[in-house]
């Protein structure tokens, strides 16, 4: 639910939908799935070059699917199991969240560690302003929520040690602008990536 936040325009879910949808159109070629994961995480699309079909999945995605709370070893693990048979040159997963990991079986750290094993390189991106945020705090009598200001904790920590881990880099979207400038530089930099490859092979 903290993904309701409104300090990005108009919440971090949309904001997030509409970035990831740019960037799926920028990679033409490539095969990309989509992985969700609140307080458990499942695979909403398979790897896939139906990218149709990805922004559709994109699009549907929505608040309250599944239950809440911030599983980034369970989303990171799901990652992993998805790409870790892929036979690209270059496997690569961005790993976004809004807060703390504070559920699910799995840590993070053991997660990045299965990444690593499996050479996927995870970008991790924190989404949220620095300070205090309007998100939803309870359910009003009407069924939707009742908003308040909370303080926005991500643990950049962790997200550092991860992409650091798996050779990735970490980035913190603090408003709309910058999260797409950060799907604009992953972009350019996996762009650099696979023309390395391509030299080396």
């Amino acid at each position: 639910s903290s993904m309701l936040a409104q300090d990005l325009k108009p919440n971090r879910l949309e904001a997030t939908k509409a970035v990831a949808a740019n960037f799926i159109e920028g990679r033409p070629n490539d095969r990309i799935g989509l992985v969700v994961y609140a307080g458990e995480s499942y695979t909403q699309t398979p790897l896939t070059t139906d990218h149709a079909v990805l922004r559709n999945a994109l699009s549907d995605l929505k608040h309250g699917l599944i239950e809440d709370g911030t599983a980034i070893g369970m989303g990171l693990a799901t990652i992993v199991n998805r790409l870790k048979e892929s036979k690209a040159k270059s496997k690569v997963a961005i790993l976004l969240t809004d807060g703390e990991n504070n559920r699910g079986e799995i840590d993070p750290i053991t997660a990045s560690q299965l990444a690593e094993e499996y050479n996927i390189r995870v970008y991790t991106i924190g989404v949220g302003t620095k300070g205090m945020a309007r998100m939803p705090i309870a359910y009003n009598a009407r069924g939707g929520f009742q908003f308040g200001n909370v303080e926005v904790n991500i643990d950049e920590e962790l997200l550092q040690e991860i992409a650091s881990e798996t050779g990735g880099k970490y980035f913190r979207a603090t408003d709309n602008e910058k999260l797409q400038a950060i799907y604009n530089e992953i972009d350019a930099l996996e762009k650099t990536k696979l023309q390395e490859i391509k030299f080396y092979t």
